[in-house]
Parts: structure tokens; sequence; C-alpha cells
């Protein structure tokens, strides 16, 4: 019969601001259609699509902003 020990440990999730993190980046989805833009790390791009976008399909007059952030855990204490 083997044996073990467990130890719980509590975390801190927080956005991950780390030199080596991952960039936060921003698309937009037609939501009549579905089509999407570029994923940029600015909101710029993002709405540079919307206006070509509509000026090709006129009736599309709804769209989604997708946020990709990236989070981290942190360790913290032994419980």
């Amino acid at each position: 019969m083997s044996r073990s020990v467990h130890r719980f440990r509590e975390y801190t999730i927080e956005p991950d601001t780390e030199p080596d993190a991952e960039a936060i980046t921003f698309t937009v989805r037609c939501a009549v259609c579905g089509e999407g833009g570029p994923t940029a790390e600015s909101t710029d791009t993002a709405g540079e699509w919307i206006v070509t976008h509509l000026g090709e399909k006129s009736e599309h007059l709804s769209y989604r902003e997708i946020v990709t952030r990236p989070y981290r855990a942190v360790p913290g204490e032994w419980l």
C-alpha cells in the first residue's frame, strides 16, 4: 500500500503583465454574417475593418469585439 501527502496552495489570478507575456489582441466579427477582421494589437485595425466591411455590405450594422488578454496564476501561501 502506498501513501501520499497532498498540500494545498492559494493562488491569485491576475492579468499577465510580465515582459514575456503574450500581447493583448483585438478582433472584430460581424454579428450578421460571422465574417471577422484581422487580429491586431490595436483597436484601430478593428475599426478600419468595420468600415471596409460596412462598405461592402451596408446592411450589416452589428459587430462584436473579441479581446484576448493573457492571465496568469500567481502562487501564494501553502495552506
